[in-house]
């Protein structure tokens, strides 16, 4: 049980990093379909993708900054931010890159296909963006704690 609980507390920022990353990423995701779907008929593929992600961005951002990297806010918000959007839109072309191909490429339209395309396009898409805002946007990660050592009395032999 030791080895269990020794490798939680060893991991414990990055887990709970992921986890709250993932809870963000789920509603983003649910506001990206919803946008998306709706706009599909009228707008088409890729604006439909760009529209959405655009909006489910900006949930994305308050989410991250002030709750699953809260504990690495770093001094210079301005820098946080453009490099915030700059590693979505990287992340948007990447989705809509999937999005794309289906729709043009494989001449799938109808709604499963684009979900399935979007939804394939989300998952490289967001392990690019954890990569990303964790070594470039969010970089200030709180202080390790000093680990507990345990201090014996000297042995002396006579």
């Amino acid at each position: 049980m030791s080895v269990i609980r020794g490798t939680y507390d060893r991991f414990r920022v990055l887990i709970h990093e992921i986890g709250k990353f993932g809870i963000v990423g789920v509603v983003s995701t649910i506001i990206t379909f919803a946008i998306q779907n709706a706009l599909y008929g009228h707008a088409g593929p890729t604006t439909s993708v760009v529209a959405a992600n655009a909006i489910a961005t900006c949930f994305a951002y308050l989410g991250n900054r002030y709750w699953a990297f809260r504990h690495r806010k770093t001094a210079n918000m301005g820098r946080e931010t453009v490099l915030f959007v700059f590693f979505n839109v990287v992340g948007t072309l990447i989705q809509t890159a999937f999005v794309d191909f289906n729709h043009y490429v494989l001449h799938n339209t109808d709604r499963l296909s684009l979900n399935v395309a979007t939804v394939i396009g989300i998952v490289f898409a967001t392990l690019f963006r954890l990569v990303c805002y964790r070594k470039f946007v969010f970089t200030d990660a709180p202080a390790a704690e000093p680990l507990a050592v345990e201090v014996t009395a000297p042995v002396t032999i006579p």
